[in-house]
């Protein structure tokens, strides 16, 4: 057993803005004392101190704030107290801009534009991933899906959140991930390189490559002169029970267990889709028998321009992008970075309240900067 403690900064400073997971740290506590008042309640602050060090980090329970709720949505529910219906959907990507009021990956919106020192002086992303399958499916993936379709190259992780979310047990959210030895260190490198993929644990999608490149792999990136066709393998397995548990599988997709392999059963039977995605969206799927075996897969892709590739059995296993640049073009998706122009300027409304008053002219600096970023991403769109 390995058994490491980093810190979850909840419940002081920054949880305003969004929680973050920080790994690696080497001082644990943020300069200026041992209390909860001095930390940062800007995002940026904290992640700046942890970089330093050169910590892995990226926000908790990722989905709490980034419920869609557009009108004529495909699904109503009930939400707080109020017993007041409201329409959620769980479309992927879809361009609703939620109301970012939560302490889920609400500033990463913002954090994800910019870089910070690394423990060399040196200029690193200040996020490296997102946390997913402990908060619904739809919230934590859009605003992740969006952030790649602009050109960011953050990963995902899995996440419990045990006690708070939920109190089974550690691991039911999971991070996979490719190492050559049983390290710690390397596993957290691993997330930031995006050697992993994350499960619930009841399906698996290993050695995922594209035209031979393995995922997480350096640049974890294949160039191509133009439109091509790009073939990709995996090693894939899942396991149900012969009959559906309806428990599961009649639940809204905002009701624990958020992820889990049941909801992806098709029909009475015991198969589960895979599918493949580019820029988030589905271009090819295979139907597997969810009888526990490994099986390979594999799919020839067309691409015509630049864009990310991952696969997944939906809600229950994700892997990491492998990217695919095609004749030297970044990956500009217009109604991606449209859709951030306005979660910037929706994030700062909500979140202007709660930041001290020492920190508000960063804060707005820090915002104006990443609102800045994408409209200019935005103009290189087509």
């Amino acid at each position: 057993y390995l058994l490491r403690y980093d810190v979850e900064v909840s419940g002081f400073g920054s949880h305003q803005s969004g929680h973050l997971c920080l790994l690696r740290l080497r001082e644990q506590l943020y300069p200026g004392g041992d209390s909860s008042a001095h930390w940062p309640t800007l995002g940026l602050n904290t992640l700046r101190w942890a970089k330093a060090q050169g910590a892995v980090v990226g926000p908790a329970h990722s989905g709490w704030g980034l419920q869609p709720l557009p009108p004529g949505a495909t699904e109503s529910v009930h939400s707080g107290n109020s017993g007041k219906a409201r329409v959620m959907t769980h479309e992927l990507p879809n361009y609703v801009v939620p109301p970012f009021s939560g302490i889920g990956a609400n500033e990463y919106i913002v954090d994800v534009t910019h870089v910070v020192p690394g423990p060399d002086g040196r200029p690193v992303p200040a996020v490296d991933f997102i946390s997913t399958v402990d908060t619904p499916y739809p919230w934590e993936l859009n605003i992740w899906y969006h952030t790649l379709n602009v050109g960011y190259r953050t990963r995902i992780s899995g996440e419990t959140d045990f006690p708070c979310i939920y109190g089974e047990k550690v691991g039911l959210g999971r991070s996979y991930v490719r190492q050559p030895k049983l390290d710690y260190g390397d596993w957290a490198v691993g997330i930031r390189e995006g050697r992993n993929y994350v499960s619930d644990g009841k399906s698996h999608l290993i050695d995922f490559r594209a035209n031979g490149v393995e995922m997480g792999a350096g640049e974890s990136t294949i160039k191509l002169a133009g439109p091509s066709t790009v073939k990709v393998t995996v090693k894939t397995a899942a396991l149900l029970g012969e009959r559906p548990d309806e428990a599961i599988r009649g639940k809204r997709f905002d009701q624990k267990p958020y992820w889990d392999l049941e909801r992806a059963r098709i029909g009475n039977g015991r198969k589960v889709p895979v599918e493949v995605l580019l820029n988030g969206r589905v271009v090819a799927t295979r139907e597997i028998d969810a009888d526990g075996a490994m099986r390979d897969l594999s799919f020839d892709v067309a691409v015509d321009s630049s864009a990310w590739l991952a696969i997944r059995i939906p809600l229950s296993s994700h892997t990491n992008p492998i990217w695919l640049n095609v004749a030297d073009k970044p990956i500009r998706v217009k109604e991606s970075i449209e859709w951030c122009v306005k979660a910037v300027e929706r994030c700062f409304e909500q979140k202007i309240g709660r930041i001290r008053l020492p920190e508000r002219g960063e804060m707005k600096q820090a915002y104006d900067f990443a609102k800045a970023e994408y409209e200019r991403l935005l103009r290189e769109a087509k």
